[in-house]
């Protein structure tokens, strides 16, 4: 896999990351899209893991 296709993996995993840590800081966060939010990156992990390994 390219670097450039890995590189953009990892600004998805971070933007996920990201999106996750404030969804839960919100005063009642949304658990649906937060499960949906972590399924999303752990893909995008697998994906990562495939690629390097």
């Amino acid at each position: 896999m390219d670097t450039g296709h890995v590189s953009a993996l990892h600004a998805k995993h971070a933007g996920l990351e990201a999106r996750i840590r404030d969804e839960i800081a919100r005063p009642v966060p949304d658990s649906f899209l937060v499960a949906t939010l972590k399924k999303q990156k752990l893909r995008i992990k697998q994906a990562l893991t495939r690629s390097t390994g």
